[in-house]
């Protein structure tokens, strides 16, 4: 299983970081040790000082699948869920500032956060319309619709596919809109698909 991850695909959250927008789909990698499932808390690790949240709607893959056609890509999932992508974002502009990878900012064990459920791509009204929220006790977050990516569901797929072999199970974060920023301890984050409740992670 693997866990591929979008960047910039909101141009909004691009600028706030202060980053150009792209022109194709920019993706890195989780292992499978990022995974954090059930409900369990996130451990701020000692490494960090600034660790961010990012929700991020999730695509699970059903099928295998190599060199997909955008037109073909929708067969390649039927689920879809919601999850967080923390990064030590500390770290992560210390390693691009010295133009070195920064996968370890990004793919620290626990740095994914997944909710405990999927929604069948059936009972959504909209696959590419989307809305989703973070939020802790009443105040959002953050919040978007996957209308505003700047590459759909379907694009992503299709381009992932030509570097790396999809295998059903694997994840695709498709990318985080504005908003992000720091949490702390006794924090507690809450995603939502619409107005159902995918995650409840509390910040240890």
């Amino acid at each position: 299983m693997k866990i591929i991850c979008i960047g910039r695909n909101y141009i909004e959250h691009a600028k706030e970081l202060g980053n150009e927008a792209p022109t194709e789909p920019v993706f890195f990698l989780k292992p499978d040790t990022a995974l954090l499932q059930k409900n369990s808390p996130f451990f701020i690790p000692d490494f960090s000082n600034e660790i961010h949240y990012e929700v991020e709607v999730v695509v699970k893959i059903n099928r295998l699948g190599k060199n997909i056609s955008e037109k073909f890509a929708h067969k390649y999932y039927d689920e879809i869920g919601l999850g967080i992508d923390f990064t030590a974002r500390d770290l992560q502009d210390e390693l691009k500032s010295k133009g070195l990878p920064w996968e370890k900012s990004k793919s620290f064990d626990g740095s994914a956060v997944l909710g405990k459920k999927f929604i069948q791509v059936t009972d959504l009204p909209d696959p590419h319309g989307i809305k989703f929220s973070l939020q802790k006790g009443d105040e959002i977050l953050q919040k978007g619709n996957t209308a505003e990516m700047a590459f759909n569901i379907n694009q992503i797929i299709a381009y992932v596919s030509k570097f790396i072999t999809l295998k059903i199970g694997d994840l695709i974060y498709t990318g985080t809109p504005s908003g992000v920023g720091p949490v702390k301890i006794n924090d507690e984050l809450k995603g939502y698909i619409g107005s159902q409740e995918m995650f409840n992670c509390k910040i240890k």
